[in-house]
Order: C-alpha cells, then sequence, then structure tokens
C-alpha cells in the first residue's frame, strides 16, 4: 500500500470517527444539575483506578516507614548499575556530549548494504539512504535524544515538582536531584539494550524496546517463556500509559491551562480545543518516528531554552537569596518539618516524582533511542544518559528554586493536612498554579508564556508517547498498515475524549500503568546488565581504535 493511500484511508478513518466522539465528549463535558455521563463513568471506574493505584504503590514497612515496592526497585537498580558500570553517569557525561554532537559518527555507521531491488519510498528520504539505514537506523543520536526527552520534560517538570515541594518540603528537591544522577545509569542500560536487541526491516523501519530486549534477550539465557510474558506484560502496560498519561492526560491539563487563561468555559470549547490538538497531532504521528524525530529536535530545544531562560531570571533577580535557598533545600533533604513523615517521607516524595518525571527505570525511552542511526548500542546508552540530567537535574531544579523563592519572607506553611499545597496569602496553592504564581511574581504576564510552554510540554509529550504505544500495539498485534491506522486514530480519539471530559479516574489507572512498566523492565534490566558491559567495552575500544 502506498504511503499516499495510507494518509488517505488514516484521515477518512479519523473523521469519520472524530465526529461522533467530539459529540459525546462535548455532551459528557456539559454542566449540568445531575451528573455528566464522563462524571458517572469516571464513579464507576474510580475504585478500579484506585485499587489498581495501590497495587503499584503497594507498600512495605521499612524502619516504621511505608515504601512503595516499585521505588525500591527503582532505587536498587538504579545504585547498582552506577556502582557496576563505575560510575557512568558521570564518567560517561562527557563522552555523552560528544557523541551527541556527532563526533563519532564516522565509527559508528557501517554494515553490508541491503540488496532489495524496491525499497519503500519514505517522505523526505529516498532509497538509497533508507538501504543504509536498513542497517544502522532511522534517525541521529540528536534526534532520538530529543524525541525521548520530549516524552519525559512535560507537565510533571512544572506541575510534579510543586507537588513534591508541597508534599516533602523543599528538601524533596535535593532527592529528586539524586533520583536524577542515579536515573542516569538505568537509562543507559536499557536504551543500550534497546539498540542492541532491536529488530530491523528491510525498508529501514525500526522496531525496538523493552518488548524485544525482554523477549529476546531472556530467551538467550534460556528464559523464552518468561521473557516472552514479561514482553506482554510491559506492551499492555506501555499502550495503556501512552493513551492515558501519556495522551488524555496531556491534553486535559492543557486545555484546562487554555481555556483559564482565555477565560472560557464549556465542554463545546474543550471540544474544539481537543480536535485542534487532535489535528496537529495527526500531521506529526502519520509520519512516523522520521516526522516526529524533525519536530522534536526543534520542539524540545526551544521550549527547554525558553523555560530555562525564564527561570535563570527569577532565580539571578533574587541573587541574594540563592544561598538561603541551596541551604533550605540541603537542611530540608536531613531535617525536614515537622509533620511531613520526616526524612523518609521527604525521600520517597523526591523519587516518586523524579521517578515520573523521567522514567528512568520505567523502559519507555528505549523505544525512542532504539531508532537511532548506529552500529555500537553503547553509542546510544551513552547519550541516553543525557536525558535525566536534563529532564530531572536541571528543568526540575530550575523549577523548585523559582518556587523556593516565591514569596520568600513566609516560605510556606506545612500541615499534616494540607498536602496538595502551600499557604500562601491564606489561600491554598498547588501545582500548575503554584509554578505560574512563582513566575508571574517577578515576570507579571509569564503566566501566558507558561500556558505557551505548557501546550508545547503537552505536543512533544503527546506524540512521542504515540511511538511508545505504537510499538507497542504493533508487538502484541502486528505490523500491519491496519494496526497502525487503528492506533492512531484510537489516539487522537483520546485525544479530544483527554480535553473535554473528565475522566480524572481513568486517568489516574493509565497513569499508574507508566509506573507499573518498572515491574518487567527493571527484572530484564538484572538479568541482561552483562550484555551492556559487553557493548560497552566494544564501543570504548573503537573510539579509542579510531
Amino acid at each position: 500500500m502506498t504511503n499516499h493511500k495510507v494518509l488517505k484511508y488514516f484521515w477518512t478513518g479519523l473523521f469519520a470517527l472524530l465526529l461522533p466522539i467530539a459529540s459525546f465528549a462535548a455532551e459528557a463535558a456539559q454542566t449540568t444539575a445531575e451528573k455528566g455521563l464522563d462524571e458517572r463513568i469516571n464513579d464507576a471506574f474510580d475504585p478500579i483506578a484506585s485499587t489498581w493505584e495501590w497495587l503499584i504503590l503497594y507498600p512495605i514497612p521499612i524502619m516504621g516507614f511505608d515504601i512503595p515496592i516499585v521505588l525500591i526497585l527503582l532505587v536498587f537498580g538504579a545504585t547498582f548499575f552506577t556502582l557496576y558500570f563505575g560510575f557512568i553517569n558521570i564518567r560517561g557525561f562527557p563522552l555523552a556530549l560528544r557523541v551527541v554532537r556527532g563526533k563519532y559518527d564516522e565509527i559508528e555507521q557501517g554494515g553490508d548494504p541491503i540488496t532489495t531491488e524496491s525499497v519503500p519510498t519514505v517522505e523526505g528520504d529516498i532509497p538509497d539512504t533508507i538501504r543504509q539505514e536498513g542497517v544502522a537506523g532511522e534517525v541521529n543520536h540528536f534526534q532520538a535524544l530529543a524525541t525521548a526527552v520530549s516524552g519525559t520534560v512535560g507537565l510533571g517538570n512544572i506541575a510534579g515538582v510543586a507537588v513534591a515541594i508541597a508534599v516533602g518540603g523543599p528538601g524533596a528537591t535535593f532527592w529528586m536531584i539524586i533520583a536524577g544522577l542515579l536515573g542516569m545509569s538505568s537509562k543507559f542500560v536499557e536504551c543500550t539494550l534497546g539498540v542492541k536487541y532491536r529488530d530491523l526491516e528491510p525498508d529501514g523501519t525500526v522496531y525496538g524496546g523493552p518488548m524485544y530486549y525482554l523477549s529476546k534477550g531472556l530467551a538467550e539465557k534460556g528464559l523464552a517463556p518468561v521473557g516472552k510474558v514479561l514482553a506482554i506484560i510491559f506492551a499492555l502496560f506501555c499502550v495503556g500509559g501512552s493513551l492515558g498519561g501519556g495522551n488524555a492526560f496531556q491534553a486535559n491539563q492543557a486545555t484546562a491551562q487554555l481555556t483559564s487563561m482565555m477565560g472560557l468555559q464549556g465542554g463545546a470549547v474543550k471540544t474544539i480545543i481537543g480536535i485542534i490538538l487532535a489535528v496537529f497531532v495527526g500531521l506529526v504521528i502519520i509520519g512516523g518516528i522520521k516526522r516526529i524525530a524533525k519536530v522534536t529536535e526543534k520542539v524540545v530545544p526551544f521550549m527547554a531554552v525558553l523555560y530555562v531562560v525564564a527561570a535563570l531570571i527569577i532565580i539571578f533577580s533574587h541573587f541574594s537569596f540563592i544561598p538561603q535557598a541551596f541551604m533550605l533545600i540541603i537542611n530540608g533533604a536531613f531535617t525536614p518539618e515537622a509533620g511531613l513523615g520526616g526524612i523518609a517521607g521527604v525521600i520517597i516524595q523526591g523519587f516518586r516524582r523524579a521517578a515520573f518525571s523521567n522514567e528512568a527505570g520505567a523502559g519507555s525511552a528505549a523505544i525512542a533511542h532504539s531508532a537511532v542511526n548506529t552500529k555500537y548500542p553503547a553509542s546510544e546508552g551513552i547519550v541516553a544518559l543525557l536525558e535525566p540530567f536534563i529532564d530531572t537535574v536541571v528543568i526540575c531544579t530550575m523549577t523548585a528554586l523559582v518556587i523556593i523563592m516565591f514569596n520568600s519572607e513566609e516560605l510556606f506553611v506545612y500541615s499534616a493536612q494540607n498536602l496538595q499545597g502551600v499557604q500562601i496569602a491564606g489561600e491554598t496553592v498547588g501545582g500548575v498554579d503554584l509554578t505560574s504564581r512563582a513566575f508571574d511574581d517577578v515576570l507579571p504576564g509569564f503566566r501566558y508564556i507558561l500556558t505557551i510552554a505548557i501546550l508545547l510540554f503537552a505536543f512533544s509529550t503527546m506524540i512521542s508517547w504515540s511511538y511508545y504505544g505504537l510499538q507497542s500495539w504493533k508487538y502484541l498485534f502486528g505490523r500491519s498498515n491496519a494496526a497502525d491506522i487503528t492506533f492512531k486514530v484510537l489516539f487522537l480519539l483520546f485525544v479530544v475524549i483527554g480535553a473535554a471530559a473528565q475522566l480524572d479516574a481513568v486517568i489516574k489507572f493509565s497513569d499508574a500503568m507508566i509506573l507499573a512498566l518498572v515491574f518487567p523492565n527493571m527484572v530484564g534490566l538484572l538479568f541482561l546488565f552483562p550484555k551492556v558491559k559487553d557493548e560497552l567495552t566494544k564501543y570504548l575500544a573503537a573510539i579509542k581504535g579510531a
């Protein structure tokens, strides 16, 4: 089937389904005397979502504190990988910068050319290029990094940090930074494996991610049935996470911020915004990873620079308070405010929010990184370790400093009963609102720029998670054009539903699926990390011999 026909069927199918779904979403979002359809669905699904969330975050008592098993797994795995690979997160950082700049591109290319006479043309490409990519991959290091970063840098960096500070105090920032640094090692391991065990089609298309290194890697160790089950579980969780936390939640929050800024209300308005978002997302994802990479390599640097520059302006406008802010962070990390569950509570908040923010250990980013154009898997693992640094150590820390400096004379009033926000002038403020006020305090009107940033964050997250979900969908249902179109239409419908309806429980359920990815993925990493050591040795030898 030609690209032209695929495009025709895609948009025909989309609009045929979009209109009735849009009508449903608009009707469901209408405010009426009795509960709307979306509220009734939400109420019915809430017990399931709560049970699922409890299961994923099931705690075990350690030293008098209930610590979720998933966090123990994340911290143990990240710490082990950091030690085993000799602090690769630190010593590999300069190398990662050189690799992403393309210094070693020449030694990473190669392989036997594909002899297939008929190679399908990909938009913006030529057959000879595709033949070479069929051996090496589809995108360069920077594009793979940008795509993965766009999937993690999102509302968690804006609202999630505010929640962490509101619940755990300024000290939670310290543990977020530690979690980000340790997460660099986990990201290195999973993304190296993603490239090593990927499937390369004759036309240059890449299929990779935890689904493949779980099934192939564990099969090499004589654990094929276990690997297959874990791969299927991961793929199911990833599809759910892509439709919920990576899509509907992003559309919902972006729409809420936009309507709030513009003073608009009503389900019809939200539906229209959802349809517009769906069209823009559709224009990108129909082109596959090449189109996604081309968009993210432009959007991600722009939105990151916009946000970081604004944060730096605010931080340096409070220059004299910088030492005090860092003291609050450090002191709060080890001597937390009373009523917040002590030091363990602060650590849990920091690591939990970092896990939601950079997804290190979840394996999702390995799907994007697996499409890189290289014959050395470790080269992309090295590049990938930059991702948690950018996401958590830089951007999340910037947000935290801005919030901590905001209203510094009466910094925050914490109480055991108020865990959703902070008290500012007698009013409870949290999430995006808290971040927005902090920026607006020094840069009046910045809430409008922040709205643009939120839209860009949401947009980039959606297009990246569409790729993650599609790869998992195809692993489950096959690599046909029908499977491709079905998932993309379904994904775009969830953009509209997420923007217009208030299905909080459904989104909570799907969002928990993202964290649930840690269980099958980390099991695979703890079995397969010696393979990563071999690949790292090969790559470092190739660089040295160049």
